[in-house]
């Protein structure tokens, strides 16, 4: 195999084993294009293959990056000819329709390898209708221009003209003294519409004729045809005066925003605060001062720079969906966000993407876009949740407990989602069957699966201390709830910081609703969870290796107080801290300043201690 070969495969096995490494697929791209001095028509079926295969699988990957769409055209056409480099910019202006750069380049492609002036001409009116409105269009429309220059057709250029000096943007006068020099030779049928026209005729009409002074008279002269011209050309001329005071106040207002956009494309790297600020500021104002057209240009333009920002995606499908009727454009919206940009370590898109599926009657999308979540993050609790409620609303309470049933026999699942996951399903047999009974079942039956799920042990406690009681009952509940609150303390290895939050919430329950001798439990408790370690016989149990407080008790006496720590010299010399596994249980997790292993003396740990 040739080195560059070797290099080329070095270089994709990065971005295999790391599809989200930006410089190493650029660092690809340059090694293929530079296979065998560069790739033309004379390449080997093997290098173009193997180039072409970067360019697609790059492109999928980061679709906004306009330039490379170009290279790639190039390529194509350098290799197989024009058609092959129309396909790859039509490519490319699917994926970033609104690219002033792309469509320029494109149109100007198009008009040294086309000769039909209405193909080339079709072309620029598609670009126009995709870029036209951005605030630094003026490459392109300078572009179209020219083109029409080249055919010598100045009733194109002045249309074009005419369309320009209504948009706001950043070179706005220059297009405006060229239409007004124009205007000047052009027909008065060019200038205007018909009626506004006709209108300006008869205000010129109405006016009385100026009179001409004779001697000691006054002469009216009636007017001829071009005195009636000449003056409907000077109301013609307000009129366009109008038009650009009106277009400088927009471009005015929005040079405000449009002057703090420092990176107006796409890139992997983030954006700073100030940037995300003034595109909200300028989302804002768009979205008060303009009609459709142009407040959807501007999510498109956002989206571009701030591709990987799901505020965005949220706030402009909000936006969408506030407009009638665009019920197509949100799912386009949704897609885009879901297949592209949004990471899929962020499901929040995707799941919503789903209601709004299922909320057109469309249930066999949204249940086929859970499952495609959970094949690229299996045991999601946040997907799954919403899949089983998904299926409660679609099929009843027995088509949700099935999903959480499947969920948790699936080896797909960690334990601590499982935990969760039962715990959910406890929760619907309480809240949506009303079963309590049922619900606290499979709470008792599966606890000694999660002694490690919080989840699972938090709304246990909850579960027990929200049922509703009575002065009957209330001694049954609070001795329901006492031995979870044991089972936590005892059983569960949930780190003490939890444990403690906990017990401050089952101490909040024993002085509002507990029985008589609350109080007593009440300050036993007080004492296990906010005592110093010499008083908290729970946990001194749940340190000794036999399970026995006394063995605590002597491993502290021997060592002046500290709460004992095995030191095993294999394990120092491993470099392993002996104090980890207490530290561990005390639910804080220190690391030294240098990363070494303390050398203090037990007495000089009980004092930092």
């Amino acid at each position: 195999m040739k080195p560059e070969f070797v290099e080329f495969e070095k270089a994709n096995r990065v971005v295999v084993e790391d599809p989200d490494d930006f410089e190493g697929w650029e660092k690809l791209v340059r090694i293929a294009e530079s296979l065998e001095g560069g790739l033309n028509r004379n390449s080997s079926p093997q290098a173009i293959a193997l180039t072409r295969n970067v360019f697609d699988r790059f492109l999928a990957k980061f679709p906004l990056l306009f330039g490379y769409w170009k290279k790639y055209a190039d390529m194509e056409f350098s290799i197989a000819g024009t058609e092959a480099a129309e396909m790859v910019y039509e490519r490319g202006i699917a994926s970033i329709g609104i690219s002033v750069d792309l469509w320029t380049n494109y149109c100007s492609f198009k008009v040294e390898t086309s000769h039909d002036p209405d193909i080339i001409r079709e072309l620029f009116e598609r670009g126009a209708n995709a870029v036209g409105l951005d605030f630094l269009s003026h490459p392109f429309w300078d572009k179209y221009i020219e083109f029409e220059e080249r055919l010598e057709c100045e009733d194109k250029i002045f249309a074009i003209l005419e369309r320009v000096v209504h948009i706001p943007m950043h070179q706005y006068a220059r297009y405006f003294d060229r239409f007004r020099t124009l205007a000047q030779t052009r027909p008065l049928t060019e200038l205007l519409p018909e009626d506004t026209l006709a209108q300006f005729r008869q205000e010129v009409l109405a006016d009385p004729p100026p009179a001409v002074q004779a001697g000691q008279q006054q002469i009216k002269m009636e007017r001829g045809e071009l005195e009636i011209e000449r003056e409907v050309r000077a109301r013609i001329d307000s009129f366009h005066l109008e038009i650009f005071s009106r277009t400088q106040t927009e471009t005015t207002k929005r040079w405000t925003y449009e002057s703090e956009i420092k990176r107006p494309y796409f890139h992997v790297t983030e954006l700073d605060e100030p940037q995300l600020v003034n595109w909200r500021k300028y989302l804002d104002f768009e979205e008060i001062e303009s009609g459709f057209e142009r407040v959807s240009f501007l999510y498109e333009r956002c989206l571009v720079t701030c591709a990987f920002y799901d505020e965005f995606w949220y706030r402009y499908i909000r936006w969408m969906y506030a407009q009638d009727g665009k019920e197509e454009d949100v799912r386009n919206i949704y897609q885009r966000a879901s297949m592209v940009f949004v990471p899929i370590s962020r499901p929040g898109v995707r799941l919503q993407y789903a209601v709004f599926e299922e909320s057109q009657n469309r249930p066999d999308m949204a249940r086929s876009v859970y499952e495609s979540i959970l094949e690229l993050l299996p045991g999601n609790i946040e997907t799954i949740v919403a899949w089983a409620n998904f299926e409660r609303r679609q099929g009843g309470l027995d088509a949700a407990i099935a999903v959480y049933r499947a969920q948790i026999e699936s080896d797909k699942c960690d334990i601590y989602a499982k935990g969760a996951l039962t715990a959910e399903w406890a929760r619907l047999l309480w809240k949506i069957k009303g079963s309590v009974e049922e619900a606290r079942q499979v709470y008792q039956k599966n606890h000694h699966w999660y002694l490690d799920s919080r989840y699972f042990w938090i709304n246990w406690l909850q579960f027990e201390i929200e049922q509703p009681t009575s002065a009957e009952t209330e001694s049954v509940n609070h001795e329901r709830i006492r031995q979870v609150m044991e089972d936590i303390r005892r059983k569960s290895h949930l780190p003490p910081s939890i444990i403690k939050d906990l017990a401050h919430h089952y101490m909040v329950y024993l002085m509002e609703r507990g029985p008589k001798d609350a109080s007593k439990e009440f300050l036993l408790l007080d004492k296990e969870v906010n005592g110093p370690f010499s008083v908290q016989s729970v946990n001194k149990a749940k340190l000794a290796e036999d399970g026995k407080e006394s063995t605590t008790n002597r491993r502290l006496m021997l060592e002046n107080g500290h709460p004992g720590v095995e030191v095993d010299e294999a394990a120092i010399r491993r470099g392993e801290n002996p104090y980890t596994k207490y530290f561990q249980q005390q639910g804080e997790n220190p690391v030294p300043a240098n990363g070494q292993v303390s050398r203090l003396t037990p007495e000089a740990s009980a004092l930092q201690l």
